[in-house]
C-alpha cells in the first residue's frame, strides 16, 4: 500500500516528489511514456529561476529527478497508467498490467501540443519547430529573422505579438478569414505593424528538411488554392494544447476540453486525489506554475494524510 502516487514526470510531478518525500510520506512516481514531459523538447529554457546563462529542458527534468530521487522517491520508468479505480478508498491503479494500491494520488500528466501532422513538422522539431513561443523566442537562432505562428485563438496572437520583440517580421497563418481569439485581442493583433496576416491558410510543408533547419513554409490558400513560400527562420504552432487525462474521466470532473477541474487549492472531486500542472492549467502552461502547482499538491496531501491519523 502506497501513501501517494504520483502520475507524470514533468515539473509539477518531481516538485510533487521532492516535496512528498521529504514530508517522508515515500512517493511512487510513475513517469508515463515520456519522462520528463514536454519540457525535455526544449533545448534551451531561459526563463526557469536559478540558471541565468539558461538549461537544457532534458537536463533540468533530469536534476528534478535526482532532487527527488535523494530523498527517497521511487520511480516506475516509463511505464503507463492503464486504468484507475477512484470509486473508493485505497485507490487502485493499473499500471504495465499491474496492480498498485495508494491512499492518495496526484495527477500531474501535463497535456501535449496539437500537432499539424505535418511530416516535415516532426523532423524539424527543435530545429526551429516550437510550441511555445514564451520558452523558444527568444533564442539567438530567430532574433531579427521572420518567424511564422499558425493558429487563430488568443494562444496564438500572444505568441505572435510576444515574437515581435524579436522578429523582423512574424506571419500569422489562420485557417479562417477572422481570427477565434477576443476582439481586444484580435484587434491588437491584426494591427500590429510587425504582424502580416496570411488569412484562409494553410501549411502543406516545413522546410527544410535536408538541412537540418527550419528555412520557410510553403502555404495553401484554401479558398483558392494559390500557393506561396514564406522565408522565416522558426514556426511557432499554436493550435491548443490536449490534456492527458483521458483514463481519469469516469471518476474526475473536467472542463469540456478534457482539463481536469480543482475543486480548491489543488484537490479534485474525489477525495485524496489531487492535481498539478498543465493537465489541469490552460492559462499559463509554465515549467515555474507547473513547480508551483506540484509543490502545492504535495502540501495538500501531506496534510490530508496527517488529518486521517490523527
Amino acid at each position: 500500500m502506497e501513501n501517494v502516487i504520483i502520475i507524470g514526470s514533468g515539473c509539477a510531478g518531481w516538485t510533487a516528489a521532492l516535496y512528498t518525500a521529504r514530508a517522508n510520506l515515500k512517493p511512487l512516481l510513475i513517469t508515463g511514456e515520456q519522462p520528463g514531459g514536454l519540457l525535455t523538447t526544449t533545448s534551451s529554457v531561459e526563463n526557469f529561476p536559478g540558471f541565468p546563462e539558461g538549461v537544457d529542458g532534458y537536463e533540468l527534468m533530469t536534476r528534478m529527478q535526482q532532487q527527488a530521487e535523494r530523498f527517497g522517491t521511487r520511480i516506475k520508468l516509463g511505464s503507463l497508467v492503464q486504468a484507475v479505480d477512484f470509486s473508493k478508498r485505497p485507490f487502485v491503479l493499473t499500471v504495465d498490467g499491474e496492480r498498485l494500491e495508494t491512499q492518495t494520488v496526484i495527477i500531474a500528466t501535463g497535456a501535449s501540443h496539437r500537432h499539424l501532422g505535418l511530416e516535415s513538422e516532426d523532423l524539424l522539431e527543435k530545429k526551429g519547430v516550437t510550441y511555445c513561443a514564451t520558452c523558444d523566442g527568444a533564442l539567438p537562432m530567430f532574433r531579427n529573422q521572420p518567424l511564422v505562428v499558425v493558429g487563430g485563438g488568443d494562444s496564438a496572437c500572444e505568441e505572435a505579438t510576444f515574437l515581435t520583440r524579436f522578429a523582423s517580421v512574424v506571419y500569422l497563418i489562420h485557417r479562417r478569414d477572422s481570427l477565434r481569439a477576443s476582439k481586444i485581442m484580435a484587434d491588437r493583433t491584426i494591427a500590429h505593424p510587425k504582424i502580416k496576416m496570411i488569412w484562409d491558410s494553410a501549411i502543406t510543408e516545413i522546410m527544410d528538411v535536408k538541412q537540418e533547419k527550419v528555412t520557410g513554409v510553403k502555404v495553401k490558400n484554401l479558398k483558392t488554392n494559390a500557393e506561396q513560400v514564406l522565408d522565416c527562420a522558426g514556426v511557432f504552432i499554436a493550435i491548443g494544447h490536449v490534456p492527458s487525462t483521458q483514463v481519469f474521466k469516469p471518476f474526475i470532473k473536467t472542463d469540456e476540453n478534457g482539463y481536469i477541474l480543482r475543486t480548491e487549492g489543488a484537490a479534485t472531486n474525489v477525495s485524496g486525489v489531487f492535481v498539478a500542472g498543465d493537465c489541469s492549467d490552460h492559462v499559463y502552461r509554465q515549467a515555474i506554475t507547473a513547480a508551483g502547482m506540484g509543490c502545492a499538491a504535495a502540501i495538500e496531501v501531506e496534510r490530508f494524510l496527517a488529518a486521517e491519523n490523527a
